[in-house]
């Protein structure tokens, strides 16, 4: 039986994605929601799940990152070759864009694990000969161009990865939309099922992953009739996808979905808030356990915790492993990013100085530069116990205000050059993340309350022992027990005071806690600071795992 054969055989569920993060080669992800696609496609294997992932082949990848030394962003493409790592499909299907007929193909990636399980991706590309120079370029950009861009894309993606679906033949038992950016399915959806609503809806799962207005695509429906010129389509959009005046992407999932989902319990609250009248459930997002445990770590689970790689819940275990042990694999991951940093910025990072890691998308809602806000109060810290802070992040190329945060911290990084030291590493990649999130000492998250649906990273750390020290929002509200799995930020969730003094109480605390608590207990009561250690292992780690999201999507939603 050839490869598409044995893929052919089984019934699936289709897992639509903007980006899927499978590995560094494949550069065709900007961030979370990537990542999140990538760790599902993994955890998927592993479990032996019936999945086709659909994506966009974006061959000049998201952007490789410069900095200059005033950390000015500068973005160069990150041109890659789909043939590398892919098998070209002989299939195509095509869709309607702007009155043309554009040729979309597919190529075949398959991810296999260790398990024998696989989960094969199909990657949605235009740039053939058969389409104009313009709709060749469809598939070039992630989150490139414009609105247009934007619209064409998800056509491709919505329709286009549908039909190819059906033109391979694949025998599709459900849809999950990850994101709204694939919506325009449940228009394909109803022309198969002759307008069956209840039908589509029966076969639709819907996740959102964002409170950020912003995040939810919208579009004008002057443009999208330019762009998809049929009228019955406009109709169905205007009856189930429009919000203000415009087709809100978002809506029309949630109005066509059966199962909706956030990605927290928190997250689903603010979602019942952005959009009143909807339903939502909430399955917590989780991380690809043996991903993102770095090999120090790896070494020790498998020689105190076997099985833990496929059965992470089995690292409640780690209360087995001795506390030597685990400082030992911790100083050896942190030795391994510190002279990373060395080597990249030659600013004399200390082996042994408390090390606090903050390292994610730069936007404004992540207050990536909120530790800085009092210069002097940091200083008065830095004197209880020696800090230094490593940045990583991209700032999207057309985000003004994140490309001036970097800019921001760099300049925070002259300012304190002789007291704190402070480095930005460039273009945040997988390969550099797994570097950060095992060899900081601390994870820092400094978001606005309500305004991170979950975040991922600061699982990546608890993976690697690694102490969380975050603001309660997103997952951290179920994965934080203070002074025991890690620390938390300011003031619960619902707090009844105005956002300028909540933000003025989040830093009163972070301030107290770094240099009354963190950093007493880090350079004075080390066998405390590895109880924490093994906490974020055993009580975060264990559950905060894709292989435990997708078992509850299996019985939640997919059944």
């Amino acid at each position: 039986m050839d490869e598409l054969a044995e893929i052919l055989s089984r019934d699936r569920i289709a897992y639509f994605s903007m980006e899927i993060a499978l590995a560094k080669e494949i550069p065709t992800y900007s961030g979370g929601l990537g990542i999140l696609a990538g760790d599902t496609i993994r955890s998927s294997a592993e479990l032996n799940l019936p999945l086709v992932g659909v994506t966009l082949v974006n061959r000049n990848g998201y952007f490789y990152q410069e900095l200059d030394e005033n950390g000015r962003q500068s973005e160069k493409i990150q041109n890659w070759s789909p043939s590398q790592h892919m098998k070209l499909l002989s299939a195509a299907v095509t869709v309607r864009i702007e009155g043309r007929d554009v040729k979309v193909k597919g190529w075949l990636y398959v991810h296999r694990s260790f398990t024998g399980g696989m989960i094969p991706v199909i990657f949605l590309d235009t740039d053939d000969e058969d389409n104009s120079p313009q709709d060749r370029q469809i598939t070039h950009y992630l989150y490139g161009g414009d609105e247009k861009y934007r619209l064409m894309q998800e056509i491709v993606l919505g329709t286009g990865g549908v039909r190819l679906l059906e033109e391979l033949g694949f025998s599709i038992i459900k849809y999950h939309m990850n994101e709204g950016h694939s919506s325009l399915m449940t228009l394909e959806l109803l022309h198969r099922y002759r307008g069956d609503e209840d039908q589509v809806r029966r076969i639709c799962i819907f996740t959102t992953h964002t409170p950020v207005a912003s995040g939810h695509d919208t579009f004008s429906f002057e443009m999208v009739e330019k762009v998809m010129g049929d009228g019955n389509a406009m109709e169905l959009l205007h009856k189930f996808g429009e919000s203000g005046g415009r087709l809100n992407m978002t809506v029309l999932a949630l109005n066509l979905s059966d199962h909706v989902n956030g990605v927290t319990k928190r997250h689903r609250e603010v979602s019942e808030k952005m959009f009143p009248g909807y339903k939502f459930n909430s399955i917590t997002n989780g991380v690809h356990s043996y991903t993102w445990v770095c090999p120090q770590f790896r070494e020790l689970y498998d020689r105190y915790i076997p099985g833990w790689a496929n059965e992470p819940e089995l690292l409640v275990r780690v209360r087995n492993v001795p506390n030597d042990e685990i400082w030992r694999a911790h100083m050896e991951a942190k030795r391994v990013l510190i002279d990373h940093v060395n080597r990249e910025k030659g600013i004399g990072f200390s082996h042994d100085a408390l090390t606090i890691g903050f390292g994610r998308r730069m936007a404004a809602y992540k207050r990536p530069a909120f530790v800085f806000s009092d210069l002097e109060r940091l200083r008065k810290v830095n004197e209880k116990g020696n800090i230094q802070f490593i940045f990583a992040g991209k700032a999207h190329p057309r985000d003004e205000v994140g490309k001036a945060i970097i800019q921001e911290i760099f300049g925070y990084m002259k300012e304190l050059r002789d007291t704190v030291k402070v480095a930005f590493l460039e273009n945040y990649d997988m390969e550099l993340a797994l570097k950060m999130i095992s060899g900081v000492d601390v994870w820092l998250n400094t978001p606005k309350q309500s305004f991170e649906a979950s975040g991922t990273s600061g699982m990546k750390a608890s993976h690697n022992g690694v102490v969380n020290f975050s603001v309660l929002d997103g997952w951290w509200i179920e994965g934080c027990v203070p002074g025991v799995t890690g620390y938390a930020i300011g003031p619960a969730p619902g707090t009844d005071s105005p956002r300028e003094e909540t933000e003025s109480m989040e830093l009163d605390d972070l301030y107290y806690k770094l240099e009354y608590v963190i950093i007493p207990e880090y350079y004075d009561r080390r066998d405390e600071w590895i109880n924490v250690m093994k906490n974020s292992i055993g009580m975060i780690a264990y559950y905060f795992n894709t292989h435990r999201m997708m078992r509850r999507y299996v019985t939640e939603t997919y059944l």
